[in-house]
């Protein structure tokens, strides 16, 4: 290259900064893990059992199929209304479905109404696994080339989509706006034609605001396919596409979509199943929810949002019945977080316990001084635990727990007088029912306490 300026230095990115092959950097990873497993630290394992690894490349890309039809913009649909040939993929999405179902089913019902003579439209419903949903419309597209050369269709199919329902809380309501921006983007940037976006908990002009956002301010709508070139988005898009045909072959396999309605709704309800025991577990973060709750929020959200099931429930029945608790007796239950010892670990162990008690609305106390409480969680070392429980248990008639799980000394623990333990393998909604049940609050169906 020639330089105009005299005296200037001449630049070759190119040689300079060669490109690195696969096996430099495989090779650097190994260095850092240290010997960890690979696969368990780096390789994230999906509902839909797809291995996503933790970078991609251009080879990874190589000879994906790219969708064609996908729109440089879209309509904004704020009352919902849809094509009465419409195949409602958004509602297996809020019944728990997985983005390869959600796609399977969608293609089998599409067939049958191709076979009837009707050209359908797609209905889906955008979550919060932001490059998933991007991928799962581009895979709807690529699905829909496949199916539709078969029947002589020409025509890209009409893609509806809408912010889903099934991850919303009526706590912490302004996560909501957060979640529906960002589905809002991935229906955006994955080709929707048409998308509403629906207020949770917050005003409904913020719903609409997100529209005009993404389109005049992020400019989504001024380039068709956004994400083409993605080696992940390209790679997932192709993934997901192949492990939908497969199923799709099954379902087909077993006499079309309408034969199979009873096999597709046992496999919705297994992922639905899996879905709650993730959120449950926390493996799965609904921020507000089951993790990071805000403490000082004790009251919901008015308003229902409009959906047979959500994965916020369980937990918005136990805060529900603290509330309820809290109203008849004029104070929430007291959780003293009781930090001794080492600083690292009581820090760390008390924070846990706050986000975990946090998600049942009680009143959380963090000291080094016992003092009243309805509940006290030891917050400290796994070798300090047992002198801790010792020279606490006998000052205090409330239930003693401990954070953490020191499998070595558990029946020591048990024997001083610990009630229980709280971890990461703790599940949470089975945790706190306990410990309200054992606190005496009301149960929802019951009277409240007077």
């Amino acid at each position: 290259m020639t330089d105009p300026t005299p005296g200037a230095e001449i630049l070759h990115l190119a040689a300079d900064f060669p490109p690195a092959p696969t096996a430099a950097w495989e090779a650097a990873i190994q260095k850092d893990l240290k010997g960890a497993d690979y696969e368990k630290k780096l390789v994230w394992r999906t509902d839909e059992g797809l291995a996503v690894r933790p970078y991609y490349r251009r080879e990874d890309a190589a000879g994906v199929t790219a969708p064609v039809g996908i729109p440089a913009g879209w309509a904004i649909v704020q009352d919902g209304a849809l094509p009465d040939n419409a195949v409602r993929a958004d509602e297996w999405h809020d019944q728990g479905a997985t983005a390869v179902q959600e796609l399977a089913y969608a293609l089998s019902a599409a067939v049958e109404q191709l076979a009837n003579g009707s050209k359908p439209a797609f209905v889906f419903a955008i979550g919060s696994n932001y490059f998933f949903e991007i991928a799962k419309l581009r895979a709807a597209r690529l699905l829909w080339q496949q199916v539709a050369q078969a029947f002589g269709a020409t025509e890209p199919v009409a893609i509806y989509a809408r912010t889903a329902r099934s991850n919303k809380s009526l706590f912490d309501p302004y996560t909501n706006l957060l979640r529906v921006t960002t589905e809002a983007l991935s229906a955006a940037i994955g080709g929707c034609d048409a998308l509403t976006v629906e207020a949770y908990g917050f005003d409904s002009h913020l719903a609409a605001n997100v529209h005009h956002i993404v389109k005049e301010e992020a400019h989504i709508d001024k380039v068709a396919d956004p994400a083409a070139g993605s080696y992940y988005v390209e790679s997932l898009t192709h993934s997901l596409a192949q492990e939908a045909w497969k199923l799709f072959q099954q379902v087909e396999a077993q006499g079309g979509f309408t034969a199979a309605k009873p096999a597709i709704e046992a496999a919705i309800a297994a992922s639905r199943t899996a879905k709650e025991k993730a959120v449950a577990s926390r493996r799965r973060t609904l921020v507000g929810v089951n993790n990071y709750p805000n403490t000082m929020e004790k009251t919901p959200a008015s308003g229902i949002i409009p959906a047979r099931w959500r994965l916020a429930q369980p937990f918005e029945n136990i805060r529900n019945r603290t509330l309820r608790y809290a109203k008849a007796n004029g104070r929430y239950p007291k959780v003293l977080l009781l930090k001794r010892g080492d600083v690292k670990m009581r820090m760390a162990r008390a924070q846990f316990c706050l986000n975990f008690f946090g998600c049942a609305g009680f009143d959380i106390v963090e000291s080094d001084t016992l003092e009243h409480a309805d509940l006290i969680v030891l917050c400290s070392s796994d070798p300090e635990y047992l002198g801790l429980a010792l020279d606490v248990i006998p000052q205090t008639e409330a239930p003693v727990l401990v954070a953490g799980n020191p499998k070595d000394q558990i029946d020591a623990l048990k024997g001083a007088g610990v009630a229980g333990f709280v971890h990461l393998l703790s599940n949470a909604v089975d945790t706190l029912t306990e410990w309200q049940d054992k606190l005496g609050l009301p149960k929802l169906d019951q009277e409240p306490i007077r």
